[in-house]
């Protein structure tokens, strides 16, 4: 054993002890040094003595997305910048990119609890360990790398891109253990294809895949494809980066959140009450050890549950679902709720279908109108020759059709495309494309 598995097998009471005493000191190091905080408390009335509980961190306002923006860059540190040794941020695509900051202690923690992490999914000393997440502002790439270093592990910090490289540097290096999006690592494995090379030859064990939501039949294709275990990663970076929460190895049945660093709760997105353990809401985190960038009761926007009971492996730390999708993802066609991971799981039910989908909105005059854009297989499109007119494409497409209508409750556009039709991302795959608020020329 790498880590001692102290916090991670603890008492359930002796855990929320610990969590307590870590909250207190959270809140007051904000509402000393953060402005945003404090002004949020008072106009709440709320006082820090009135947190004499866990329970009572209920009556604390949240924290949005939006707060990042207006207080950027640095408003919401709660150190001086001389103690700050890294930032990271988003990529600001809608608006002012989101900035966090970190300690020498932050980066320590980060180090510990990631390493702790890839021990969870398999990771030993001694592995070589492809990195493929982006390194950069984005948390994934130099998180997952001071992990790999901590757990006793040799970091190929490899990025994202450039894909023949990638296949080049498995082949030569042999690593046991790989981390990239889902929807890239299927990029590498359909290039390994076209190169003639199976993918199921190289030396992987199990990969960390995560930053994008992604449905029980990607991870089947990742495991059949890769002969691998596939292991959902959590995290970003307003709570910290990866590592947060992760699937175990040996159950892959939820992912263990870090509950010494983070306190979890879900609550109905709507109306912001605090939902029971099992039931679907959106996902907020309480930072318990962050120095530089304490966040405090932070609306994820991401759709899960949470678990208390123990795991088969050992553990029991709260574990969260995995990620149905986010708030803001949710499609309302014609009056019924869909993630795109639901329509993802039907599609990869399909042999014939590519793992390459694209859910495309457009304005119907007065309506909406959803397509559903895939890709086939080259062993289909040899098979059917032309999608336009096949007997082969009209079944597919109908078998499609009724388990879509079975699963969603709903019926959708499907567009079928050749191989290698639809744009390919290296890093979060795009799933959705919102053409409604486009202006003509």
């Amino acid at each position: 054993m790498i880590f001692n598995l102290e916090m991670e097998t603890m008492a359930r009471e002796d855990m929320q002890k610990l969590q307590f005493e870590r909250l207190k000191e959270t809140l007051q190091r904000v509402y000393e040094n953060v402005p945003f905080h404090k002004e949020n408390f008072d106009k709440a009335g709320v006082k820090l003595e009135d947190i004499q509980s866990l329970e009572d961190l209920q009556k604390v306002p949240f924290m949005k997305k939006t707060d990042l923006r207006e207080n950027y860059p640095f408003k919401l540190f709660a150190v001086e910048m001389s103690e700050v040794v890294r930032i990271h941020g988003s990529s600001g695509t809608k608006g002012k990119p989101t900035v966090v900051g970190y300690t020498k202690k932050d980066i320590e923690n980060w180090s510990e609890i990631v390493a702790r992490a890839l021990c969870c999914a398999g990771g030993v000393p001694g592995d070589i360990f492809h990195n493929a997440y982006g390194y950069g502002l984005f948390t994934g790439g130099l998180g997952l790398h001071y992990g790999i270093e901590r757990m006793g592990a040799v970091a190929v910090p490899i990025s994202g891109g450039n894909t023949p490289r990638q296949i080049t540097l498995i082949e030569d290096f042999e690593p046991r253990g790989i981390a990239a999006t889902p929807s890239y690592t299927l990029n590498i494995v359909e290039e390994m294809k076209r190169l003639g090379k199976n993918p199921r030859e190289t030396s992987l064990k199990y990969g960390i895949f995560g930053a994008e939501p992604w449905s029980e039949e990607m991870r089947a294709q990742l495991e059949e494809e890769l002969d691998i275990k596939a292991i959902d990663i959590y995290g970003l970076s307003e709570v910290m980066g990866p590592g947060v929460s992760i699937e175990c190895y040996d159950a892959q049945d939820g992912l263990h959140i870090a509950e010494d660093h983070f306190l979890a709760e879900i609550i109905d997105p709507n109306t912001g009450e605090v939902l029971p353990y099992g039931q679907e809401g959106e996902l907020v985190f309480t930072s318990l050890t962050k120095e530089a960038f304490p966040v405090v009761r932070y609306r994820t926007g991401d759709i899960a549950s949470l678990n208390p009971e123990p795991c088969k492996c050992g553990r029991t730390s709260l574990r969260m679902s995995r990620i149905k999708g986010r708030v803001d993802d949710m499609l309302i066609i014609r009056g019924v709720n869909v993630f795109p991971t639901e329509i993802e799981s039907v599609l990869l039910s399909f042999k014939q279908l590519a793992p390459n989908y694209q859910v495309v909105i457009e304005r119907d005059g007065a309506l909406d109108r959803f397509e559903v854009h895939c890709e086939v297989t080259e062993e289909f499109m040899n098979q059917a020759e032309d999608l336009s007119a096949s007997p082969e494409v009209g079944k597919l497409l109908k078998a499609i059709g009724h388990d879509m209508k079975n699963a969603l409750g709903v019926s959708v556009v499907l567009r079928l495309h050749k191989p290698n039709a639809l744009p390919r991302s290296e890093g979060k795959a795009v799933r959705i494309v919102d053409n409604r608020n486009k202006v003509l020329a």
